[in-house]
């Protein structure tokens, strides 16, 4: 078997690498993002010149050829332009799954055809088991590194074609394994943040690339105006810091109102609800269930996932109904939904 392996420069897709011996391989970086020309680089950011070279070391010291893929104008396309939309528009997205679907699991699948590869191999901690003649996504047995979540978009026939080798370790087991072989990056600090905006500031990065959004109302839930913000594009659901407004106890953002450019302020408990809408779902089985289904659910990656039970409707969306209420469900997140360690799929929150 012929391998291409996705690998960033990190630790991670190192070992990835390493641990994919028994075949051949073909080491790639996609360059997806010019991080050496941002004006806020960060040593924990990814995608510079740096980390191209730290692969390139690491593929040196395997005896394995390495290539760049210069996929920048379709990153710029299908995950920086759909991240300023979603922003502009009152929806806080995840670039993360948008990166998995439309580039490690679309454009690099087309790059290893064309390089003759049986699969495509990444760092990721999860794990792909064929159950009945079907191939099922689990979760990492390090539930602290677990990133199922972020590939519930995977169909069948792409976890035919990928490994994903770290599934069964731990973070600590994979640098232990890169120092044993010498890997230059096998200290090196995991990436953190979206790597084409390294210092955390959305909001800021939003307006280098489309323009400052015009200032609106803060209104609470009864249509009050409490005072003026600064732009949508400061604010998410569940935010309470930074508001720069003060109404004598707790407030937190509890809507965003891209239409009238207005964002709803109210109490804590205005936050939490029992149901979120999901659009473009995906079930990874290739199924849509016939009734209702009890499972449990997700709606931000760090969160533990919760009893529910999910409603596929005509339309094709599916309406995941929490036995608890759930806080902060954002539109523009990911809701997933699980059975045990398997995940089942998911899709956008509404």
């Amino acid at each position: 078997m012929k391998a291409l392996i996705a690998m960033s420069g990190g630790v991670d897709s190192s070992v990835a690498a390493l641990l994919m011996g028994e075949h051949e391989r073909v080491g790639c970086t996609m360059r997806l993002f010019d991080a050496d020309d941002s004006e806020n680089r960060r040593e924990n950011s990814c995608c510079s010149l740096e980390d191209v070279e730290d692969a390139r070391a690491v593929c040196y010291r395997l005896g394995i050829p390495y290539h760049v893929f210069n996929f920048t104008d379709d990153f710029e396309e299908k995950i920086i332009k759909k991240f300023v939309d979603s922003y502009r528009h009152g929806i806080t997205p995840n670039p993360c799954i948008d990166c998995n679907r439309y580039m490690k699991f679309d454009k690099l699948f087309y790059r290893a055809r064309q390089l003759g590869c049986d699969c495509v191999v990444t760092g990721h901690y999860a794990r792909i088991e064929e159950q009945d003649g079907k191939f099922v996504l689990k979760k990492a047995l390090d539930p602290s590194k677990d990133q199922s979540y972020v590939l519930y978009s995977m169909t069948q026939e792409q976890l035919a074609h990928t490994r994903f080798p770290l599934g069964e370790l731990s973070k600590d087991e994979v640098r232990g394994i890169a120092e044993e072989n010498g890997f230059v990056n096998a200290k090196k600090p995991d990436s953190q943040d979206i790597c084409f905006v390294p210092d955390g500031d959305y909001a800021a990065f939003i307006e280098r690339y489309s323009g400052a959004m015009t200032t609106g109302d803060f209104v609470t839930t009864d249509g009050e105006v409490l005072g003026r913000h600064k732009g949508i594009t400061h604010y998410t659901i569940g935010q309470r810091k930074h508001l720069g407004i003060s109404v004598g106890k707790p407030i937190f953002v509890v809507k965003i109102n891209a239409d009238d450019n207005t964002v709803v302020l109210g109490d804590e408990s205005a936050l939490f609800s029992t149901v979120a809408k999901v659009g473009d779902f995906n079930w990874i089985g290739g199924e849509v269930p016939s009734e209702p289904l009890r499972c449990k659910a997700k709606t931000r990656y760090r969160q533990t996932e919760q009893p529910a039970v999910a409603y596929p409707l005509e339309d094709g969306t599916v309406e995941v109904v929490f036995d608890e209420p759930i806080r902060a469900i954002t539109p523009g997140q990911a809701c997933v939904l699980y059975d045990g360690e398997i995940v089942l799929g998911g899709g956008v929150i509404q």
